[in-house]
Order: structure tokens, then sequence, then C-alpha cells
């Protein structure tokens, strides 16, 4: 699966596949608007996608893979309930295809939709068993609901077929820490900075492992590394959080 990134709650989703066209039967009237959507919501141009998959449908209303791009293009725009709808135009035609119930799974986890964010991950699994975003985001989901567990059920899944990915690990730093483990949430972090220095988030999650192991110092120089680093847009709630937790430790 190709993706196009994007942030959920906890850490970055891969979002969408970027279909090639592969319909049975040559369709240029719908070809040359479905290429030229392709490139924009390559470019990061959502709003253009939109209106060239929406002409190659005009001219082939039987394109799956307009429909599931159109719904990436949708979700790039936060437009969760026209995305959802154009996954169920492309489950209709095509029932078994584990990008539209991918994609459609992101949509309704967007909306906190879990339980058929969860049904949808799990039956784009069946049909895509060796794709690690798939449990990779279910996974996201299950931290989303407080089901640490289940979480890290998946995230180990993930990383058999993605070993080296930071965003799985760090979000299995997460669930850990969920689970009161910290030993291993600070192993997953410091092998998400090992592989990805200026991965900031890692570093918060790195202080909350040594605050919880007692290692006050090196907790704090974590969080000002955080502090000093994270996105002031996208990191604003931990950042925030950070300066609580220094001013606390200062304070003891």
């Amino acid at each position: 699966m190709k993706k196009v990134c994007f942030g959920i709650t906890l850490a970055l989703a891969a979002l969408g596949l970027l279909l090639g066209y592969a319909l049975a039967g040559p369709e240029p009237d719908a070809q040359e608007p479905f290429e030229q959507g392709v490139a924009a919501l390559t470019q990061g141009n959502p709003t253009l996608a939109v209106e060239k998959f929406t002409a190659a449908l005009k001219n082939n209303p039987k394109m799956v893979e307009a429909y599931i791009n159109r719904g990436i293009a949708e979700m790039n725009l936060s437009l969760w309930g026209d995305a959802v709808g154009d996954f169920d135009q492309a489950l209709e035609l095509a029932p078994n295809s584990p990008e539209a119930l991918y994609n459609r799974g992101l949509a309704y986890s967007r909306q906190e939709v879990f339980d058929k964010a969860l049904a949808d991950y799990t039956q784009a699994a069946r049909f895509a068993p060796k794709d690690w975003q798939i449990y990779y985001n279910r996974g996201n989901t299950y931290l989303d609901m407080k089901k640490a567990k289940e979480a890290l059920k998946d995230y180990n899944r993930a990383l058999k077929l993605h070993p080296q990915a930071p965003e799985i690990l760090h979000n299995r730093s997460l669930a850990y820490l969920a689970l009161e483990k910290p030993e291993p949430a600070l192993a997953d972090a410091d092998k998400v900075i090992e592989l990805k220095a200026d991965y900031a988030r890692a570093y918060y999650s790195r202080g909350q492992a040594l605050e919880k192991l007692g290692n006050k110092y090196e907790a704090l120089a974590a969080y000002r590394h955080f502090l000093n680093t994270g996105n002031p847009d996208a990191d604003a709630p931990l950042l925030q959080k950070t300066l609580d937790r220094i001013k606390a430790l200062e304070g003891k």
C-alpha cells in the first residue's frame, strides 16, 4: 500500500493509497482526469484531486480506484462523511477491497466511530494480512479507546512486518506506558530516537518512562528536549503537559 501521511490523535498514521489505473478495458475519457487527480493528491492539492476524480467518475461511474482516491482526498480536507460515502461506493463495486476497508476504517477512526473502524480494519486484514499499516492503525484505534493490551498486540503484529518503523515503536511505547510498564516503554522510545533522532514526541515518551522509573534528572532532560523540538501547533497539548511535568519535577 502506498501512503500519504496524516496526523491522528496519538501519532502519524498512514492515510490511504494512491492506486494506479487498473480497470479492465480502455476508458480514455476517465483515465486522463483520474491520473490528474492522482498527481494533484500526490502534490498536496486535495481540492483539485476531488475535482479530477469526480470528472473521472462522471465518465466511468464504476471506477473503484477513483472512489477510493476521492475518499482519500476528502479525508485530507476533513470531509469524513463524504469520504465514508466514497468508500461505501467502492465497496459496493469491490466488496473485498482491503484499500477501501482500510481507508474507511481511518475515516471512522477520525470521527471516533471506533466500533466500525475496528470492524473495517479487521476485515481489511483478512484480505491483506501482510500490510503493517492495518495493524498499526487498528492498534491506534484501540489506544484511543484506552484498550492498551489490544493495542500492544497489534503493534507487535505490525512490527513483525515492519521492524524498523519509528511510528510503530513510538506508539508501542505509549501502550507500555498506559500499562504501567516503563522499562519496555523506555526501550522503545530510545529505539525511536536511534532510528530517527528528530522524532520529537519520542523524547516526551522517554521523559514519561524515566519519570515513572524515578530518574528525575534524565526525565527533565528528555522533557526539555521535547519542549525545544516539538511542533508548536501539532504538539501544543503535549508541550503544555511537558511544561507542567517540568514544573512539578523542579519543585520536588
